[in-house]
């Protein structure tokens, strides 16, 4: 069933960090939540945590990792993070999917952000996210 947020509800968002003492998705401490996946501890369980294990992932310039869990079929040869806006905080609007019997799930977020001269600025973006001999992998997305 997809769980979806109340009608109302606030959405979750991370704020700026500047340590790895909270992490940057904004859903716990770094070790614990997204620093687990980043080393190779504990794969996802969700396109949730998928989710947020690559925005934090973005914060860091992890792109090994973000290209590990890139889906093979859509995954580019290389990533070039250099040059971007500078990622602020995460929101998470809305999932689909994601249960032990899904095979597929969708996180809809939107992403803050620094420009490179300064300006504040968002990303919105449906993600699709598709299981892979049973591991959630990032598949594509639609900014919205």
């Amino acid at each position: 069933m997809p769980r979806r947020k109340p009608a109302g509800a606030a959405p979750r968002r991370a704020t700026p960090t500047t340590s790895l003492t909270d992490c940057p998705c904004g859903a716990g401490r770094y070790a614990q939540c997204c620093g687990r996946a980043h080393r190779g501890e504990a794969a996802p369980a969700t396109p949730e945590e998928l989710m947020r294990s690559r925005y934090s992932a973005f914060v860091l310039g992890d792109t090994a990792y973000l290209l590990r869990t890139w889906h093979p079929e859509t995954r580019p040869a290389t990533l070039d993070l250099t040059g971007g806006p500078r990622w602020t905080g995460l929101e998470i609007l809305d999932t689909t999917g994601g249960s032990a019997f899904h095979r597929e799930g969708t996180v809809t977020f939107r992403a803050h952000h620094l420009g490179t001269g300064g300006e504040p600025g968002t990303q919105e973006e449906r993600s699709r996210f598709a299981r892979v001999d049973g591991v959630w992998m990032y598949v594509d997305g639609t900014v919205a």
